[in-house]
């Protein structure tokens, strides 16, 4: 199941983590219909990716429309770059600040199994 629309980025998450299909509806809204959320775990959803699913059990992914990969807040940042918050979210790319936001989603992913019930 490769991009169901060539013009649009997909955005894959962990469908079987509370956290995650939390993070992914509060995201949808703000992504203006340019992107696809699919759980990685849907079968056959990787197919035609250039994503495993052990990359996806570590972070969520973007994969766009340009074959562009990216994952953890960048994919996040990037999803929503096209927003009027656009700018703002390039503060995540100073190199301190990246770092660190980079450090605490990888900790919390690391931990997302115990939260959200």
């Amino acid at each position: 199941m490769p991009l169901a629309d060539p013009d649009r980025d997909l955005l894959l998450v962990d469908g079987d983590c509370p956290v995650c299909r939390t993070a992914a509806s509060a995201l949808t809204p703000h992504l203006q219909g340019r992107c696809e959320v699919r759980s990685f775990r849907t079968p056959g959803a990787l197919a035609g990716l250039p994503v495993d699913a052990e990359r996806c059990e570590r972070a969520l992914h973007l994969v766009e429309a340009d074959g562009r990969v990216s994952e953890g807040l960048e994919a996040v940042c990037r999803a929503l770059r096209r927003r009027w918050y656009g700018p703002l979210l390039r503060l995540y790319y100073l190199p301190g600040l990246r770092r660190a936001l980079d450090a605490g989603y990888a900790w919390m992913a690391l931990r997302r199994r115990g939260w959200g019930g």
